[in-house]
């Protein structure tokens, strides 16, 4: 295999003049491959190295696919001084009843939405990854694995298909590999691509697959429901022999959005598409008369849009009031700030 190169991983002459003000520093670029707890996995143009985050970017999130400048210290060790502009982010909510942003991956050109076509199956799940995958600022792209144990794998592609407009749907096996050799085109030399589904969808054993070689454990699914237990435990970027990178992420139960609406509103532009002809400015498409949506969109695809549209509400209303508290909790810390310095020079 060829060295490496940093173009390999995605560097371009954009990020090259991103970085300018770094190089001048005396810097050099690195790309996370692993994101830890206060210790990252770097690449650079030399191999791997460890690095430490410095200063205030010990208080800042670092991604699996981030473009960092850093400097060299001995050994196999880095230090991080700071952190490219992202040009695409991976989010979703974190679990929890507080509405908090979790960062999955960044600097991705493609998200793969992998789906088994076994007892994982579930049509308004992809529209849920869709709508997130979409206000990232990747491309997404349907993947339908499994064929191999599905009768109906034809039809259940036309049914994503028809429920994802304007994204590529494939249809394969990665047990097998058939299939398999359609998404190369994605994994050109300086692109990234990353997998998100379920566990137990097979994403671990594409891996594989797509990297040559079996980096990645693999687990059978559980056969009453499908579902497989975690061979992924972290999110990391792989280096394909010829070049480009391919991001693992954990199998999620759920992709929970974290979205200002413009995701949701691509993931379903057919919905607002249709929204035009209806007869009332405000129509709620909830069964109003002359609605031109209810009228032409499947009833369980316009019931995924509501719900996922209370859902978006319901986050913009969680995040105001973490706004507003945060407001207020800044004013109280003013206030005390003020009485002390007024305390302290004796009240004049």
């Amino acid at each position: 295999m060829m060295p490496l190169s940093l173009e390999d991983l995605g560097w371009d002459s954009r990020w090259e003049t991103a970085f300018d003000v770094h190089a001048a520093a005396g810097l050099v670029p690195a790309r996370v491959t692993v994101s830890g707890r206060g210790v990252h996995r770097l690449l650079l143009a030399d191999g791997d190295r460890l690095g430490e985050p410095a200063g205030r970017l010990r208080e800042e999130p670092v991604a699996t696919g981030d473009w960092t400048a850093v400097s060299l210290r001995e050994g196999d060790r880095a230090t991080l001084h700071a952190i490219l502009p992202r040009r695409s982010v991976l989010t979703r909510r974190a679990a929890g009843p507080r509405a908090v942003e979790q960062m999955l991956a960044a600097n991705i050109d493609t998200l793969f939405l992998v789906m088994g076509l076994d007892g994982d199956y579930n049509p308004r799940r992809m529209e849920r990854a869709l709508a997130q995958a979409w206000e990232s600022g990747a491309v997404p792209v349907a993947i339908l694995n499994k064929a191999d144990v599905c009768a109906e794998a034809g039809e259940r592609a036309a049914e994503v298909a028809a429920r994802s407009p304007g994204v590529d749907v494939h249809l394969l096996s990665a047990r097998e590999g058939s299939g398999v050799e359609a998404l190369r085109p994605y994994l050109a030399r300086g692109r990234t691509v990353a997998l998100v589904g379920s566990s137990g969808v097979g994403k671990s054993t594409l891996v594989n697959r797509l990297l040559g070689a079996e980096r990645m454990a693999t687990n059978e699914v559980r056969a009453d429901d499908s579902r497989g237990r975690h061979t992924t435990s972290h999110r990391e970027l792989f280096v394909l022999p010829e070049g480009g990178c391919l991001i693992d992420t954990p199998g999620l139960r759920e992709l929970q959005l974290w979205t200002d609406g413009e995701g949701l509103e691509l993931a379903f532009d057919d919905v607002a598409a249709l929204a035009a002809e209806c007869r009332y400015a405000d129509c709620a498409h909830q069964g109003e008369p002359g609605c031109a949506v209810a009228a032409a969109v499947p009833a369980d695809r316009l019931a995924s849009f509501h719900k996922l549209r209370r859902e978006q509400e319901e986050l913009d209303a969680r995040q105001d009031k973490r706004l507003a508290g945060a407001r207020k909790a800044r004013a109280k810390a003013t206030q005390r700030s003020l009485k002390r310095l007024y305390r302290d020079r004796g009240g004049s």
